[in-house]
């Protein structure tokens, strides 16, 4: 079991981890933050978003399951949005130097330190 700082500081070090946070969905609000790279408060709220939709499109479609990751590829970063399967309305969030990254790498253990989060 973690809590919120155990787990920010882990994806901090994920390789070519710029900035991370933790995000109430269903606010947009974050519960706690470390790095940088972008505005993360204003990446929360915006990722808040992204997530009810996404949501609410499965629901639209009847697919059934939970949504494992989504990812948002661009130029130079890769932005990892995880929803918490044990802490329901919150999603894990990490901004990635795409040129320092494993995106394979950074995904599992994005899933290893969600599975651990106790909020």
């Amino acid at each position: 079991m973690s809590n919120i700082d155990q787990s920010l500081q882990e994806l901090m070090q994920i390789d070519g981890a710029m900035g991370t946070c933790i995000v109430d969905y269903m606010s947009g609000m974050v519960l706690g933050m470390a790095g940088g790279g972008v505005d993360l408060e204003l990446a929360a709220a915006g990722n808040s978003q992204v997530v009810k939709a996404k949501m609410a499109t499965m629901e639209s479609l009847d697919i059934k399951g939970e949504i494992d990751d989504i990812l948002i590829t661009l130029e130079s970063q890769i932005h990892i949005i995880r929803p918490s399967a044990h802490n329901e309305g919150l999603f894990l969030y990490l901004v990635l130097d795409k040129a320092k990254s494993n995106l394979a790498l950074a995904r599992r253990k994005v899933q290893g330190i969600e599975g651990k989060l106790e909020v």
